[in-house]
C-alpha cells in the first residue's frame, strides 16, 4: 500500500511475479538449462536485465504493527540444493535493522534480488541492476536494509563464513536447518506468517554439516514425498556427496511423479554415470532429448558420454545441436582429439600396422574415449596379430561392459565393421587362437547377425566354421589311430588359419605317432612361434628330441617345462633320465644315480662320507631344529629336491651330529655345501632362496 492508503499496482504485480517465479511446480526450460556437467553444476547464464524491489513501511505516532516479507534469491551455485527464503515479522516504530543474508542455493534460476529501503517513513520503488554471480561462487555478503522490524531481541549466528544477525522469529542456524522452498504465503495488514522450516542440511562452500543420520532421515523423507522438485533437490544433494545409488533412487521417484520431465532424466543419467553404468546413462539421455528436443543440458551430457564411448560422429551431432554459440570448447577439443586418433588407428588396422594400432588406440583412450569397447578390442586384436596371446587375453578382461549397448551406437562403424559386431569379431579370433573352436563359431555367428553387410565379418565366419570342422575331423581320425588322415585334416585347417598353434601341435602329435620326429619338431617350433608359452608343443618337442637322442635339446626343453610345471612328476622324471643320458653321452660317471626320493637325513660320519663321495652333484644342508631361519629354508630345499631329481640332497642336524659340524667347520646355520664327484665346489652361509636355486641350477648341468 502507498502512504495514501491506495493500492500500489506496481508493487502488487511485482509480488505476483516473484511468487510465480519462486514456485517449484513450474519447470521452465530456461532454468533447466542452467546445469550441464553434473546435476548440480550450472551453466553460465546471461543477465536478464534489472530486478525491481519494493518495500513498504507504515508508521504512526502510537505503537502500530506491520509486516515485511523479504525474499533473497541468487543464481544457482554449484553444490547447492537448498532454497533460502527469509521472513521477518514484528512491530517497530520506524526502526531500521540490517542483516547479512546468504543463500546456499535456490530451486529457480532467477538472478539475485537485493532489497533496499530509505531511512525515512516514506518509501518509494527502487531498481537495482541484477547481480550476476560467477558460476560456483557463494553470493558475496551484502547488507540488506529491512524496515518495520523490532529490535527487542537479536542474536548472531554463523552460517559458513561470516556472521549474520537475524530478526526474532526466523533464525537459520548454521548447519542446523535450512528453509524449505515453500510457496509464498500471503500476509495480512497486521501480521506475517513464518516460512516453513525443514531439517535438510545447510551446505556452504560445497560441504555439508549434516550428520549421516540426518542425511538418511532426509533421504527417507524425500523418497516418500510427492513433490517431484523437492525429491530431485534431495537427489542432487545425495549426488553431490557421491551417494550415487541413493541419488538414483530419488531421481527414479521424481520421474515416477513426473515422467515427461527431461531434467529428471538427465540427472538420472548423471547418477548412472557415477555408478559406471554408461550404457544406461546414454539411454536415459536419449529419453531426455526425446522428451525435450531443445534441452541443451541433455544434449551436452549425451555428447560427453558418446565421446567416452568413442562414438565421435554421434557426439558431434549432439554437441553442435544449437550451433556454434552452444559449443563447449573443452568438449569440442576432446572430441577432435579422439576423432583424430581413432581415424589413424582405423587406417593402421587396414594396413596391418599393428604397432601403430596399439599406439593410436592408447592415444584415443587417453584423449577421452576411456570407456570405448571397440578401442580396447582393437588393442586385443593387435596383440593377437603380433602373437602376444597372453597380452591379448589379459586385455580382453579390461574391455568396458556397456549394457545395454545403445541402439544409436550399435550400427555405427569402426574400421568398416559395426561397433557391436566388432567386439564379437575379435573375440572369435581369440577363441580360435586358444583352441576354443566352438566358442569361436558362436562369436562369429553373432558378429555376422549384427553386421551382415560386412565382408570382413562374413569371411571370418566362414573361416572359423571350416577350421572348426577340420579340427573335429582330425581329432576323430586321431582317436581311430588313422594318423596320416588326421594329419591331412589338420593341414586343411592350417590352410585356412596358418597361424593356429593348436592345429600345428595336433599335427605334431600325428607325426610323432608315425615316427616322423623331425617333422614333429618342425610343427612344434611353429606352434611355439605363435604361442610361446604353450606347454604341449614343448613337451612333444622334448619327447621327439629324446627319440632322436638330442639329449642337450631334450634337457633344455624339460627344464623349461619344469619351470612352467614345477609339481609335475612325469616331467621331473623325464628330465632326470634326459640328464643321465646327457652325462653318459659326455662320458661322465652315472652309476648309482636314481630318480626321486626325498632329502636324505644324515646321522653318522660314515653315512656322511658315503653320501659325499657319490658321483654327480650332492647338496648338503647344515641346520638346527631350533633356528628360525633354518625352518624357513628347509621347505625350499625340499622343493629343490623335487625339481632337480638328478642331484642328491642331504640334511645334517648339527645338534644331533655335532662331530660332523665340527669336522666340516660349520659355525653358522643354515649353511649349504655343494660337492661334485666328492669335491667341494661351493659353500653358502645363510643363503637366500634365489642364490641357493641359482647355485643348484648352475652345478646341476
Amino acid at each position: 500500500m502507498s502512504q495514501s492508503g491506495k493500492p500500489n499496482p506496481e508493487s502488487d504485480s511485482l509480488a505476483d511475479h516473484l511468487r510465480d517465479s519462486l514456485s517449484t511446480e513450474v519447470n521452465k526450460p530456461d532454468f533447466r538449462e542452467l546445469d550441464l556437467g553434473s546435476p548440480v553444476s550450472p551453466l553460465r547464464s546471461q543477465p536478464r536485465g534489472l530486478t525491481t524491489t519494493t518495500t513498504t513501511t507504515s508508521s504512526s505516532s502510537s505503537s502500530s504493527s506491520g509486516s515485511v516479507t523479504g525474499r533473497v534469491r541468487h543464481a544457482p551455485v554449484i553444490g547447492r540444493s537448498d532454497s533460502v527464503r527469509g521472513s521477518q515479522s514484528g512491530s517497530s516504530s520506524g526502526n531500521l535493522r540490517t542483516s547479512q543474508a546468504r543463500s546456499d542455493s535456490v530451486t529457480s534460476n532467477s538472478q539475485p534480488l537485493i532489497s533496499s529501503s530509505s531511512q525515512s517513513s516514506a518509501t518509494s520503488p527502487a531498481t537495482t541492476p541484477a547481480n550476476v554471480l560467477p558460476t560456483g561462487n557463494i553470493c558475496p555478503s551484502g547488507k540488506i536494509q529491512i524496515t518495520g522490524m523490532t529490535q527487542s531481541r537479536s542474536r548472531s549466528d554463523v552460517l559458513g563464513s561470516g556472521t549474520g544477525t537475524y530478526g526474532h522469529g526466523s533464525i537459520m542456524r548454521g548447519g542446523g536447518s535450512s528453509i524449505s522452498p515453500a510457496k509464498p504465503t500471503s500476509t495480512g495488514g497486521g501480521g506475517g506468517s513464518p516460512r516453513q522450516i525443514s531439517n535438510s542440511p545447510v551446505t556452504v562452500g560445497g560441504s555439508s554439516r549434516s550428520s549421516p543420520v540426518a542425511a538418511e532421515t532426509l533421504w527417507k523423507k524425500a523418497i516418500l514425498g510427492s513433490d517431484a522438485e523437492e525429491v530431485k533437490r534431495v537427489g542432487n544433494e545425495m549426488y553431490r556427496k557421491g551417494l550415487f545409488s541413493e541419488a538414483l533412487r530419488l531421481y527414479d521417484r521424481a520421474i515416477a511423479l513426473s515422467p515427461t520431465n527431461a531434467a529428471y532424466r538427465s540427472n538420472r543419467a548423471a547418477a548412472l554415470t557415477g555408478l559406471g553404468r554408461i550404457g544406461e546413462a546414454v539411454k536415459e539421455c536419449e529419453e531426455a532429448v526425446r522428451s525435450d528436443p531443445n534441452y541443451a543440458r541433455a544434449h551436452h551430457r549425451l555428447a560427453s558420454l558418446l565421446i567416452r564411448l568413442g562414438q565421435v560422429n554421434s557426439a558431434r551431432k549432439h554437441l553442435c545441436f544449437l550451433g556454434k554459440a552452444s559449443l563447449d570448447p573443452v568438449e569440442l577439443q576432446k572430441l577432435e582429439a579422439v576423432e583424430k586418433h581413432m581415424s589413424k588407428c582405423a587406417d593402421a588396422r587396414r594396413l596391418g600396422d599393428w604397432k601403430t594400432v596399439l599406439m593410436e588406440a592408447d592415444a584415443a583412450i587417453v584423449s577421452g574415449a576411456d570407456f570405448s569397447p571397440q578401442l580396447v578390442m582393437c588393442k586385443v586384436e593387435a596383440f593377437l596379430k603380433l602373437h602376444r596371446l597372453d597380452d591379448a587375453q589379459s586385455k580382453l578382461l579390461e574391455v568396458p561392459k556397456v549394457e545395454p549397448f545403445p541402439v544409436s551406437c550399435s550400427q555405427t562403424r569402426f574400421s568398416g565393421v559395426a561397433c557391436e559386431a566388432y567386439s564379437y569379431f575379435v573375440r572369435a579370433q581369440v577363441d580360435m587362437a586358444l583352441g576354443r573352436f566352438e566358442n569361436a563359431v558362436v562369436a562369429a555367428e553373432k558378429a555376422s547377425k549384427i553386421d551382415p553387410r560386412s565382408n570382413e565379418v562374413a569371411m571370418l565366419h566362414n573361416t572359423v566354421t571350416l577350421v572348426a570342422r577340420a579340427r573335429v575331423r582330425g581329432n576323430d581320425l586321431y582317436k581311430s589311430e588313422r594318423y596320416t588322415e588326421a594329419s591331412s585334416a589338420y593341414a586343411e585347417g592350417l590352410r585356412l588359419d596358418p597361424c593356429n598353434a593348436i592345429l600345428y601341435c595336433n599335427r605334431a602329435a600325428c607325426w610323432f605317432k608315425l615316427g616322423m620326429w623331425e617333422r614333429s619338431i618342425e610343427d612344434c617350433n611353429q606352434a611355439l612361434r605363435f604361442q610361446p608359452n604353450y606347454t604341449k608343443p614343448l613337451l612333444r618337442r622334448a619327447a621327439s628330441n629324446n627319440k632322436m637322442e638330442r639329449w642337450a635339446a631334450a634337457v633344455s626343453d624339460y627344464e623349461a617345462l619344469r619351470r612352467e610345471l614345477p609339481h609335475d612328476k612325469e616331467v621331473a622324471e623325464s628330465l632326470f633320465h634326459a640328464q643321465v643320458a646327457l652325462k653318459k653321452s659326455r662320458g661322465e660317471e652315472v652309476s648309482n644315480m636314481e630318480f626321486g626320493g626325498e632329502v636324505e637325513e644324515v646321522y653318522s660320519r660314515e653315512q656322511f662320507k658315503a653320501a659325499m663321495n657319490l658321483p654327480g652333484v650332492s647338496v648338503i644342508h647344515f641346520s638346527t631344529a631350533s633356528d628360525h631361519q633354518c625352518k624357513q629354508i628347509s621347505p625350499f630345499v625340499d622343493s629343490l629336491c623335487t625339481r632337480y631329481p638328478s642331484i642328491h640332497f642331504l640334511k645334517v642336524d648339527i645338534d644331533k651330529c655335532p662331530s660332523i659340524g665340527n669336522t666340516e667347520n660349520v659355525r653358522v646355520v643354515p649353511t649349504v655345501k655343494i660337492y661334485k664327484n666328492g669335491t667341494r665346489v661351493k659353500e653358502i652361509v645363510c643363503p637366500s632362496k634365489e642364490v641357493l636355486e641359482y647355485s643348484v641350477r648352475h652345478y646341476s648341468g
